[in-house]
């Protein structure tokens, strides 16, 4: 698989509407967990085409402490964000390690400013966070999937962004990187600071099992609709 690694030297810490709807429902097996192995790389333009989308469903469920909603609009009290899955040409997802949370990696995602649209906040995410600019949106889930803070997360955010939000209500897209691995910088476009320590190219079962607890009933749901992609 094709991975790589990036040492940050310091850090502080549209397209056409489209939506998806899939069936039938798909989990994932939970394979044992295994870190990706990494090495070494370098640094470096949102190409947009039209998808072939297909249409139907999947919705619904809660999972343990941290519940998993689908709705048609983000809830009152959640934090409006994005969520990027950006699959390469062998259908693998791309993953990054958190600076703040040692040993948990995640998907790209942010925060959608005031009066910014869904798809505009994700391209401007993937750039920030990964400095890829070389992809375009083959699909988006059909509804807003939301997950709570554990009470620890939830009060050092309040602290950080001044906010007390119960958890994030988040809209997914589907990527397809177009460009080449030497793009991706973690250090993103410089308009942000760093979240990120190194990257790689993963499976969905490995997305899932290197995810933070609280994140992985949403990441089962989102890569459930996006799973055609993965075939």
């Amino acid at each position: 698989m094709d991975i790589c690694r990036f040492a940050l030297h310091s850090y502080p810490l549209f397209l056409p509407s489209l939506s998806v709807l899939i069936k039938p429902t798909i989990v994932l097996p939970s394979s044992s967990s295994c870190r990706p192995k990494l090495a070494k790389f370098a640094q470096l333009s949102l190409i947009y085409s039209k998808p072939t989308i297909c249409t139907t469903v999947r919705c619904a469920s809660s999972y343990s402490s941290s519940a998993s909603l689908s709705m048609e609009a983000p809830p009152e009290g959640y934090r409006r964000n994005v969520g990027i899955c950006l699959i390469n040409d062998s259908k693998k997802i791309f993953a990054a390690s958190r600076l703040d949370v040692p040993d948990s990696w995640q998907m790209p995602q942010g925060g959608i400013d005031e009066g910014e649209d869904p798809r505009t906040a994700a391209i401007r995410e993937l750039r920030e966070e990964t400095g890829v600019q070389s992809a375009e949106i083959l699909a988006e889930t059909p509804h807003w999937l939301t997950y709570d803070f554990p009470p620890e997360v939830r009060a050092k955010l309040q602290k950080q962004w001044g906010s007390d939000w119960k958890g994030q209500a988040q809209k997914w897209f589907l990527f397809r990187f177009t460009g080449k691995d030497e793009e991706v910088n973690l250090l993103g476009d410089g308009s942000e600071k760093p979240e990120f320590g190194e990257w790689s190219w993963i499976t969905p079962e490995q997305v899932v099992d290197l995810a933070v607890d609280f994140k992985k009933p949403v990441y089962k749901e989102v890569l459930a609709v996006f799973a055609p992609y993965f075939q």
